[in-house]
């Protein structure tokens, strides 16, 4: 199945004239005459942009994602490029509607006509693995049902697995093959699209998100019809908004375009430093703005995480690149494992000054990120960087957020933009909130492990104590680390509030 699937994509490639993006060395283009010769079914008769798109649609879910990225970049994409592979973001071809109908009797075991009070057979939105009904539902309340694709978990396993080869041959080939770490990427991308497969995954992720957005005065996000859910079949809440692509039509309805674009950014941040949970598929189709200014969340199929650990280090790179302070990213990078130990710092922070210092204090149209993500790889690759899978996610979502941010407002500034927010999140988590907070994180930990901590040493002491292993000690020993941080954390507690009596009576 490998075979016929490499094949397949051969096929589509030449089919459809594509090897003139890869023949367009001078070196190699004389190729380009044989291959004219001897292939009668190529079709070059549409512009290359529209080539483009119809060879990603026929190639399957994996494909048109990988468009729907590029579509956002129009710093690295010529305009034809770009405006068609737009079209992939929700204009993918879609499925019969008799399937749709099917899917869904299927899972609710009845006729639909018994589930929902009126569903329309034409679907709205299209996307790579799934696509989206309006329905209204027996209570009167109006949906948007999602209905997964019929048969689309087979070809995403046989690209997946084309992809796994493609990595093997990477690691084995190329002198960066390793330090990339390319099958530990492909295996975090295949994680990330089994979960899009399950839509009651993708209903809690959204579920989770509006609690975290609860109130919010930035961000909207559709209530969940939990009665109506299944693993292929998700029902949600009929949001009505404008695509965020338009933006002539929200200048129209007096929309704010310069501060929709700044809560953009703030609502990145908050989602990623805040709560560490955050949307990783923003790209223009999947994000509407509501008429009082608001966005709007759609599609929570791809959703990314990090650990405190993670958000901890990414927050210290960020404040540090804000302030220009080159030697703490460069230090931060160490510290964190990313960078090897041996590197000198002095190296690293000249190495990352030449790189980032020409772009501060200009807007997004002034700054071609396909220039800087070029010397930042080099410059990685020179220090021996790794690449870190489980932030791959995260670096894909920051690529959205720019294409947006460009789009929205060239003249936004995206760094000063985020700055000021980053810094009050970093002071709230080092500084007095931050403290309590970890308190009462630990509170319960302690309440339950302090009393036993006499006993179990006692135990271990003793001749008993040959029952416990070298595990056993070295947990022990933490738990009396982490005690001793509170009580520390304690009394400057104390000293703290000591001294601002003292400073109150003087």
């Amino acid at each position: 199945m490998r075979l016929f699937r490499l094949i397949k994509i051969i096929f589509v490639v030449l089919r459809f004239g594509l090897d003139e993006f890869l023949l367009a060395h001078s070196r190699v283009r004389w190729l380009r005459i044989p291959l004219n010769l001897v292939l009668f079914l190529r079709d070059t008769s549409e512009p290359r942009a529209v080539r483009l798109r119809l060879a990603l649609e026929s190639l399957g879910p994996i494909f048109v994602k990988f468009g729907q990225m590029l579509s956002t970049r129009r710093d690295l994409l010529p305009s034809d490029l770009a405006d068609e592979l737009a079209k992939l973001q929700d204009q993918v071809p879609p499925f019969p509607s008799s399937q749709a109908i099917a899917v869904l009797e299927d899972a609710y075991r009845k006729p639909l006509r018994e589930v929902f009070q009126s569903f329309e057979e034409t679907p709205v939105a299209s996307a790579s693995v799934a696509q989206v009904h309006f329905a209204v539902l027996p209570d009167g309340r109006e949906a948007a049902v999602k209905i997964l694709r019929p048969g689309i978990a087979p070809v995403i396993a046989h690209d997946i697995a084309l992809l796994n080869i493609c990595a093997e041959l990477m690691e084995r080939l190329w002198s960066d093959g390793r330090r990339l770490r390319p099958r530990e990427v492909v295996g975090e991308f295949e994680k990330i699209l089994r979960d899009e497969l399950d839509l009651m995954r993708e209903a809690s992720s959204a579920s989770q998100l509006k609690r975290n957005f609860a109130d919010s005065p930035l961000l909207l996000v559709p209530e969940i019809y939990w009665d109506f859910c299944t693993s292929e079949v998700m029902v949600m809440q009929r949001m009505y908004g404008t695509p965020i692509s338009q933006v002539g039509a929200l200048r129209e309805a007096g929309i704010d375009i310069a501060q929709l674009a700044a809560n953009g950014v703030e609502i990145f941040y908050t989602q990623v430093f805040r709560d560490g949970f955050f949307h990783a598929d923003m790209h223009p189709g999947n994000v509407q703005v509501a008429a009082d200014g608001r966005y709007i969340a759609l599609d929570f199929g791809i959703m990314g995480s990090l650990t405190d650990s993670d958000k901890h280090y990414l927050a210290q790179n960020f404040i540090a690149f804000f302030q220009r302070d080159y030697k703490r990213v460069a230090e931060v990078h160490i510290e964190s494992g990313w960078a090897p130990a041996e590197t000198r710092v002095d190296e690293l922070e000249a190495a990352i000054r030449a790189v980032c210092e020409p772009i501060f204090d200009r807007p997004l149209r002034e700054v071609s990120f396909g220039r800087v993500l070029l010397r930042l790889f080099q410059t990685s690759r020179r220090f021996g960087i790794q690449v870190q899978p489980q932030l791959v996610l995260l670096q894909k979502t920051l690529l959205n957020i720019e294409g947006l941010g460009l789009q929205l407002d060239p003249e936004l500034d995206l760094w000063k933009t985020a700055k000021p927010w980053l810094e009050r999140w970093m002071n709230e988590q080092i500084g007095w909130r931050g403290l309590f907070k970890a308190l009462r994180a630990e509170a319960p930990n302690y309440a339950t492990l302090l009393p036993q901590l006499p006993r179990i040493l006692s135990r271990y002491l003793t001749n008993d104590g040959a029952t416990y292993s070298g595990e056993m000690l070295r947990q022990i020993m933490e738990q009396q680390k982490r005690y001793n941080t509170l009580l520390a954390r304690i009394g400057l507690l104390l000293l703290a509030i000591l001294a601002l009596g003292i400073w109150a009576s003087i």
